[in-house]
């Protein structure tokens, strides 16, 4: 019965050893969203202007950093010029 609880220990002390190596070696990797902004204006260009504003706003907010180029879509919402600007954010 000793031996079995000492086989017990063992493979149990083994586990956590492992285990916690596994762990260590996790690294932390910085999330990324795919972060955007809206605006309906009077003209197209108030609406760009105003969707790169809102961008900007929500990454910021989010507490992350913009990464690579903004891509813009146009169109039109109610008879009005609508943008979206849309950018990859990251957080560390």
């Amino acid at each position: 019965m000793r031996k079995l609880h000492w086989i017990a220990f063992a493979a149990t002390a083994a586990v956590l050893v492992v285990g916690s190596s596994v762990g260590m070696r996790v690294e932390a990797k910085p999330t990324c969203v795919r972060a955007g902004g809206t605006a309906t204006m009077v003209t197209e260009d108030l609406a760009k202007y105003m969707a790169t504003a809102a961008l900007n706003n929500s990454i910021s907010n989010m507490g992350a950093k913009a990464v690579g180029k903004v891509s813009m879509t146009c169109g039109m919402n109610m008879g009005l010029p609508s943008c979206t600007a849309r950018q990859k954010a990251c957080k560390s």
